[in-house]
């Protein structure tokens, strides 16, 4: 099987889990497409749901596939995410964000009872930080966020550069919430839970993609099969 024909059989065991009446937080990503696309087959087979997109690309997905959406503000309470991760270790501990929608798709998990990771194999990790961690950002002040991110780091143990994330043609990139993002290339994390709790004391930082304590179980999809961590 193709890498995409593997995301594909991750994202059709995440349907599975997917009953008459469930809420959904409907992630971003290359895997979470797959996802939402088999959602929309069954939507249109008769599958009754309602979602919350993560991203203006998901929601715009959602609505050509034909699934129903609502808002955190009608629907605040969700029964399941599923959404993608650019890493994971074995603690179902997360780095997302290499899209930039990670403010979203944290607020969407931590709103749901259950979140369930789909990514190919390759996601996960001994330890993580090798893919860069993304820092959301005001454009206010930002030479002074930056430096109070790089201190805050280095009181959680780590060191890396941070690069401010640009788009095509070399402008700084914009959330869909408009903000910047800071990317903090440190190679490996050592103490995720004090990362996180350093750099959501800085302010200026919005959020950052550090996922811990919200995935409840993850599928992911390896050339001898689909793996399954947690519970589903």
């Amino acid at each position: 099987m193709s890498a995409d024909d593997l995301k594909r059989a991750a994202a059709a065991r995440a349907a599975e889990l997917v009953t008459d009446g469930m809420r959904l937080g409907l992630g971003t990503g290359s895997t979470a497409r797959h996802f939402v696309a088999v959602l929309g087959e069954k939507v249109r087979g008769g599958l009754k749901v309602v979602g919350v997109p993560t991203s203006e690309a998901t929601r715009q997905q959602a609505l050509a596939e034909g699934v129903p959406l609502t808002t955190l503000d009608e629907t605040p309470e969700l029964d399941l995410t599923v959404d993608g991760a650019d890493e994971l270790d074995d603690q179902l501990r997360l780095i997302k964000g290499g899209g930039g929608a990670h403010l979203r798709e944290k607020i969407v998990a931590a709103a749901s009872k259950r979140m369930i990771v789909i990514a190919d194999g390759t996601k996960r990790v001994d330890c993580l930080g090798k893919f860069p961690l993304p820092i959301e950002v005001v454009a206010f002040g930002l030479g002074a966020t930056r430096l109070a991110v790089a201190r805050a780091i280095e009181a959680a143990g780590a060191s890396g550069e941070l690069r401010l994330r640009t788009a095509a043609g070399g402008e700084p990139f914009i959330t869909d919430s408009g903000h910047h993002i800071l990317d903090a290339h440190l190679n490996r994390i050592d103490a995720p839970e004090a990362l996180a709790a350093t750099l959501a004391a800085v302010p200026g930082v919005v959020e950052h993609g550090l996922f811990i304590g919200l995935a409840t179980g993850a599928i992911l999809a390896t050339d001898n099969g689909l793996v399954e961590l947690g519970s589903l």
